[in-house]
């Protein structure tokens, strides 16, 4: 990752880590970020608060007047139990990332050599999407031809299984991902993505019987759609 400015001027630099708490190193000095956000929803036992990180050199404009809470920038009480468990639970996971990171890539990778050598699956025509090196070691997600993705969605949670098919903020507008397009072109408008992501919790038998569950669900459906 670069950055490239004219003279002295560079624009500033904003990553979303939400979902690298968990795997990845958040040291901001090596990544070279001015600003980084985080999110206690995507940490396990974090609550429901987040954290910005900013360069002093960058300057915000508070939210809304009020108190001087969140140094003047986001008025009102801070809830202090949660900022404590979100603090705790982003520090035991900077503590365990790199076996839980080994841990999870074993399990992901198995995820998807069973998603690719099931012949049910296979004769679909599942598409990975993203590269299978370059991406979160809890990460597999997938492109399934012609079957809308709520439908999918839909039909695993009546099995137990939790999928999405977009990110949360995205989940309403019912278009394609356009950031699964972009990493695929090849993906249409019909075509269903799947995210599953993988926990501390999840097992091969997790996996092995979603994967069944995915074989059986895509049996019945490809008589409607194809």
């Amino acid at each position: 990752m670069a950055r490239r400015g004219v003279g002295e001027r560079f624009p500033i630099f904003h990553t979303d880590a939400v979902q690298a708490a968990n795997y990845l190193d958040l040291n901001v000095a090596r990544l070279g970020v001015d600003m980084l956000t985080l999110s206690g929803s995507k940490i396990e036992g974090a609550g429901r608060v987040g954290a910005l990180y900013k360069k002093k050199s960058v300057l915000l404009a508070k939210i809304f007047g009020g108190g001087d809470q969140e140094m003047g920038l986001r008025p009102g009480t801070e809830n202090l139990l949660e900022i404590l468990k979100f603090s705790d639970a982003l520090k035991s996971a900077q503590k365990i990332k790199e076996k839980e990171s080994k841990k999870l890539t074993k399990l992901r990778d198995y995820f998807i050599n069973k998603i690719n050598y099931s012949n049910i699956l296979e004769n679909i025509g599942i598409v990975l999407n993203g590269d299978m090196k370059n991406r979160l070691p809890n990460n597999v997600n997938i492109t399934i031809p012609n079957i809308p993705s709520d439908l999918l969605v839909i039909e695993l949670s009546v099995r137990g299984i939790m999928a999405s098919a977009k990110s949360a903020c995205k989940s309403g507008d019912g278009k394609a991902s356009y950031v699964i397009q972009a990493v695929n072109p090849k993906v249409k408008e019909t075509d269903g993505s799947l995210r599953f992501s993988l926990g501390r919790e999840t097992t091969k038998a997790d996996v092995n019987y979603t994967v069944k569950s995915l074989s059986e669900i895509l049996t019945k459906l490809k008589k409607w759609y194809s």
